[in-house]
């Protein structure tokens, strides 16, 4: 493995950086978008209950901002449990759009690794075609080592740049549709939510 990393030439550290952040914000998300953290079950049976033992005061509703985004979202359409239906679902929406922005943290640098690690690796295949060429004009083809090390720097680079580019991509668009599935979700029990308080209203 060192013998690779030394082929790769200088180049091949940012490579390993991009590859070491992109594991980082792998693990971290696969930690913080799992459903039972962001739509816990019950949740809206948890309120409903609030709501019928009259116990929807500040502390409750500060528990519920803090117990998960789906209780953020719920916790801002209580705020207007008693305007009417559009004014919640507007609340709703709101508190929905900065849910939606905590769980596509890190997302975005994930997908611009995906994007430059190959053109990292690009730059270090054109570094090493360089160091080659520099090095015939210097001791012309009768040193092979000389020749491989440049053209190892090339291949090493490309390789490394399309190892760490490829699993990045894969996992970003995952994550994408992870999160697309996650704001679904909370859509549907915030929905229900107010279902429940509208509908005990008439």
């Amino acid at each position: 493995m060192l013998e690779i990393i030394s082929a790769g030439g200088w180049m091949i550290w940012p490579i390993i950086l991009c590859s070491i952040v992109a594991m980082a914000i792998i693990g971290e998300r696969f930690w913080s978008l799992q459903k039972k953290y962001v739509v816990p079950k019950g949740l809206v049976a948890q309120v409903w209950k609030w709501i019928k033992e009259d116990k929807i005061d500040k502390q409750h509703l500060n528990a519920l901002r803090i117990n998960s985004p789906l209780g953020k979202i719920l916790a801002a359409g209580l705020v207007n449990r008693y305007h009417d239906r559009e004014m919640m679902k507007v609340s709703i929406e709101e508190a929905s759009n900065q849910v939606i922005h905590e769980l596509e943290r890190y997302l975005n640098t994930l997908g611009t690794i995906a994007e430059i690690a190959p053109l990292l690796g690009l730059l270090g295949t054109v570094t090493g075609m360089i160091r080659m060429f520099s090095a015939i004009g210097e001791v012309g083809l009768g040193n092979p080592m000389v020749l491989s090390s440049g053209l190892s720097e090339a291949l090493v680079t490309t390789a490394a740049g399309l190892f760490v580019a490829i699993p990045a991509f894969v996992f970003y668009r995952y994550f994408r549709g992870v999160v697309d599935e996650l704001v679904l979700s909370m859509e549907l029990e915030a929905l229900k939510m107010i279902d429940i308080l509208h509908g005990a209203r008439e």
